[in-house]
This record gives structure tokens, C-alpha cells and sequence, in this order.
């Protein structure tokens, strides 16, 4: 199963994004403010949210980013976030987050599920469950 252990902010101010990481319907959170916003619409629209914490110098979490978007593509009804732990460290922090790959799966800004590591058929197998929950 592959993940990366979570390291220190990287001071190399390097914040060009890979494209493979923000395609189909992911939408990069860059801000605090941005998180908040579209919590607030996805619990306006009565959407599951999957918040993927990556970064990119992690090689599973580069290995699982084109499926991540192709996901956000076979699931219209789930808001599809990616955060970047060096670009948002003190936010990524008070997630707890102790490696990458790590997916959140919210329902109303709470978290319902959640996954540790580049595992593909086990992120299927949540977002068929979390999609089936009544809401």
C-alpha cells in the first residue's frame, strides 16, 4: 500500500502544480477561506466531499492522481477537493494528517470516512459506500 510519511514544509517556494494532479472535476484548495466555501456549497447541495491531502513530491500520491480525477468524473454528485500539504501546512496540520495519500470523506463539513494510502480498489469501494448512505 503505498503512502508517503508527511515531512516538514519545503522552502522551495515551487508552487507549479503538475497538471495531472487538478483535472476532471478536482478542484484545488489553496485557502482556508476556499475550504470553507466549498464545504458550505457542498453541504448547500447535499454533496459528499473527498478531500485528497497530497503533495507533490509524493510518488504514490502522484501514482493515484489521474484515477482520483477520473473518479471526479464517474461521480458528478461528490464534490472532488485536493489540498496540498507544504502549499497549506498549518491547515493540513490541524487535519492530522500523518502521511500521503490521505482521503477525507465528509458529509456536512463532518467526517464520515476515511482512507490512508494510494489504494485504488479501497477508495472505489468507500465512494460506492458513502454514495449509497442515506443522507
Amino acid at each position: 500500500m503505498g503512502n508517503c510519511t508527511a515531512k516538514p514544509l519545503a522552502n522551495d517556494n515551487d508552487s507549479d502544480h503538475d497538471v495531472e494532479f487538478v483535472s476532471g472535476n478536482v478542484q484545488l484548495i489553496t485557502t482556508k477561506e476556499a475550504w470553507d466555501q466549498k464545504l458550505e456549497q457542498a453541504r448547500h447541495d447535499g454533496k459528499i466531499v473527498i478531500a485528497n491531502f497530497t503533495a507533490k513530491w509524493c510518488g504514490p500520491c502522484k501514482m493515484i492522481a489521474p484515477y482520483y480525477c477520473e473518479l471526479s468524473e464517474k461521480h458528478p454528485s461528490i464534490s472532488f477537493l485536493l489540498v496540498d500539504v507544504d502549499e497549506l501546512a498549518d491547515f493540513s496540520s490541524s487535519w492530522d494528517i500523518k502521511a500521503t495519500p490521505t482521503f477525507f470523506f465528509l458529509r456536512d463539513g463532518e467526517e464520515i470516512d476515511k482512507l490512508v494510502g494510494a489504494n485504488k480498489p479501497e477508495l472505489e469501494k468507500k465512494i460506492g459506500a458513502v454514495t449509497k448512505s442515506p443522507t
